[in-house]
């Protein structure tokens, strides 16, 4: 048993030993170009989630890991066969309903961990304002590593690229077709169509972007320089720093300046 999964502890465990802070991963279901498995969002998020909990358990925090939610907002792939999606109205749905259920355990402090980039949480966070005692975070993992990932990978990722799959190869490397004879991986080099507008090219403005027009297999940055070694850097990297701010939450008292510093 680790007693910072909620899926395997028990409940005489629980009651002795409540928490104060829980981590929901959030996944996804779609393919990764054509080498990784359709689950790689929900096996990231609960690989980043689980090591980053007992880091922090160990460390003294009161923190518990939910089970993954695996399915996401799948709108943009919707055109390639089983993107199971939910959206983003439904998904809210459900983090309403789960924040209702810490709080009626006494959990006033969740962490949602993002591992889909799809999923847009801000919203949902602006709407449970004010409407639950429970102090809800948010971290897309992929969006903390910006300052040290030139110093891991060589390529650009934006979804089954070098830095999704080097994950994959150091921790469900078992899903990651390669080739057997010469191990290298079964996939397409990721390439994607550039919009007819320039502002949309230049980020001036955005639009929802349909994947089997922008890919040519749900791919989006060549994964083709990723390693195991890539990988575990970058796990070592998240868990440290996602870990250090979960002791961090765990002890900070809820008082009337949280979330903030008291002003001097």
């Amino acid at each position: 048993m680790r007693p910072w999964i909620l899926s395997e502890v028990n409940y005489g465990y629980v009651k002795e030993h409540p928490y104060e802070v829980a981590v929901l991963p959030m996944g996804a279901t779609e393919p990764h170009n054509l080498h990784l498995p359709y689950g790689t969002d929900v096996f990231e998020a609960e690989a980043i989630s689980s090591q980053s909990c007992e880091a922090a358990f160990r460390d003294g925090a009161k923190v518990v890991m939910l089970p993954p939610v695996p399915f996401g907002t799948e709108t943009n792939q919707q055109a390639f066969p089983l993107s199971m999606n939910l959206n983003p109205s439904t998904l809210a749905l459900v983090i309403r309903d789960i924040v209702e259920s810490l709080e009626n355990t006494g959990i006033r402090k969740l962490l949602i961990l993002n591992s889909h980039g799809g999923n847009d949480f801000k919203s949902v966070l602006r709407e449970l304002f004010g409407k639950t005692t429970v102090h809800v975070f948010l971290c897309d993992w992929f969006r903390m590593v910006g300052d040290v990932y030139d110093e891991i990978f060589i390529h650009r990722d934006d979804h089954a690229g070098e830095m999704e799959t080097s994950l994959a190869l150091a921790y469900f490397g078992e899903f990651v077709s390669c080739d057997p004879k010469t191990g290298k991986l079964l996939a397409d080099d990721g390439a994607t169509a550039s919009s007819r507008f320039e502002a949309v090219n230049k980020g001036w403005v955005s639009l929802t972007r349909p994947w089997h027009l922008l890919t040519t297999n749900s791919g989006s940055g060549n994964p083709s320089d990723a390693t195991k070694e890539k990988g575990e850097k970058l796990m070592a990297i998240i868990v440290e720093r996602l870990s250090k701010f979960l002791v961090e939450l765990a002890h900070s008292p809820l008082d009337e300046h949280f979330p903030f510093a008291r002003r001097k």
